[in-house]
């Protein structure tokens, strides 16, 4: 690949517009959360951890659209809201961690 065809990918990579592509995201999401409910196997408290990631996304969008209207600035410019958005992605990963690990600490007291 010659140097003109990188900079012309890069190019018409750089005005592709991805919003269609988060959308679409949430359709191979919803069907993992719908297979973790379905299956079982995942841990109930895991399973709350991914579905407050679907919370954390909607807050996001909230907050950006706040921070733009508001402030005139993006998301990551509002240090407030920034850190607001981000705790809710911290309160679902402790919660999928929390979930995996309870079952982790079950199945060590079984064995035991």
């Amino acid at each position: 690949m010659s140097v003109a065809s990188s900079t012309g990918l890069l190019n018409a990579l750089s005005t592709f517009d991805p919003s269609p592509l988060y959308g679409l995201s949430l359709i191979p999401y919803l069907a993992f959360l719908w297979w973790g409910q379905k299956s079982r196997a995942m841990p109930r408290v895991a399973l709350w951890g991914f579905r407050m990631t679907l919370v954390f996304v909607l807050i996001t969008v909230i907050f950006a659209i706040i921070a733009s209207q508001r402030y005139g600035r993006e998301l990551a410019d509002v240090d407030f809201l920034h850190g607001a958005a981000e705790a809710f992605l911290t309160l679902s990963d402790a919660l999928v961690v929390l979930g995996f690990a309870l079952v982790q600490q079950k199945r060590v007291v079984k064995n035991s």
